[in-house]
């Protein structure tokens, strides 16, 4: 397994240029925003004396290239200076929403494997079918509905209208997380599990017409044993590179969704942030956002290494 893996460290050396560049594009794009972060502190109290005073002790009077320059001078010392709204070191606010982020989306994932894999399975056992087309339909329709449009109406029935679920929070314990992100989470899976089944569902087909699938049932196997060995496992290969990709851009749809459903993660941080004008805050969440994608995307490679024993991605080193 280690002479597998062993693409793992190129693959780390190659997100090095891949986060310079996400820092130069977050810097310059967070300070293309309207407005100076200076009066927008100040609020009413802004004067154009104490707009200059506290926009020369943030350092925004210098050149952009200049900030530019010390801002990467402090991110390799780890250090992304401190939120101009908080007042508190932007490592600190962005290792605090962190959990709930990443709990949501690890909530999201399962929801939407929940839902994707059943019906992959029932729309690939007779292709064409009523039921095929079925889930086709759902397919179709999931990829249209924007996912806050989605989590609106799942407040409308299932929070305001029964009130089985909480409109939003957090909660305190574990349980508690997983009662009050049910929501957030089954919106995102649900705008997740349309992509996951139809790559499944193709797979799944191709898988059951080829022939060590017949050569398995002529030995009698069949049913769940069939499906999970056989067909399962081997329908998920390709799969496995979709929900990656995917996987990163929930990340991304976590910030919105976090909003609606006023989720302290780094949804509800970068919202606050543009809203101020807080370039530190905005920087360190798109740049923890940026590795997360990355470190997805690499161990989205492991597992397809070990799931396809044929793919050895250590040859990559090599080119």
């Amino acid at each position: 397994m280690t002479q597998r893996l062993r693409f793992v460290p190129f693959r780390l050396l190659q997100a090095i240029p891949v986060l310079f560049g996400v820092t130069l594009v977050v810097f310059f794009m967070a300070h293309l925003l309207p407005g100076n972060p200076a009066i927008a502190l100040l609020g009413n109290q802004a004067t154009p004396d104490k707009v200059a005073a506290l926009t020369k002790s943030m350092g925004l009077d210098k050149p952009l290239w200049l900030q530019y320059l010390l801002f990467l001078g402090n991110l390799f010392r780890g250090d992304l200076g401190d939120s101009l709204a908080y007042q508190e070191p932007v490592v600190g606010l962005v290792l605090n929403a962190v959990p709930a982020t990443l709990t949501l989306v690890c909530y999201a994932l399962i929801i939407a494997l929940v839902i994707s894999i059943p019906l992959a399975a029932v729309a690939s056992s007779r292709p064409g079918s009523l039921r095929d087309q079925s889930v086709r339909t759902f397919t179709l329709l999931g990829q249209g509905m924007p996912q806050f449009w989605v989590g609106v109406m799942l407040i409308l029935l299932l929070a305001v209208g029964i009130k089985a679920f909480p409109v939003g929070g957090y909660g305190d314990t574990a349980v508690q997380h997983l009662y009050y992100l049910f929501l957030p989470a089954l919106t995102m899976g649900i705008a997740m599990s349309p992509t996951i089944v139809r790559s499944l569902r193709s797979s799944m087909i191709t898988v059951l017409d080829s022939e060590y699938i017949a050569t398995a049932r002529s030995k009698g196997t069949s049913g769940t044993g069939l499906f999970r060995i056989h067909v399962l496992r081997n329908a998920a290969i390709p799969t496995v590179s979709i929900v990656g990709v995917n996987l990163g851009y929930l990340v991304g749809g976590s910030l919105i969704i976090e909003h609606v459903f006023a989720v302290p993660g780094l949804g509800s941080l970068m919202v606050s942030s543009i809203f101020s004008r807080d370039f530190p805050l905005i920087q360190g969440v798109a740049l923890f956002v940026a590795l997360f994608v990355v470190l997805v995307g690499i161990l989205t490679d492991v597992v397809y290494t070990l799931l396809d024993p044929r793919v050895d991605l250590g040859k990559a080193e090599g080119r």
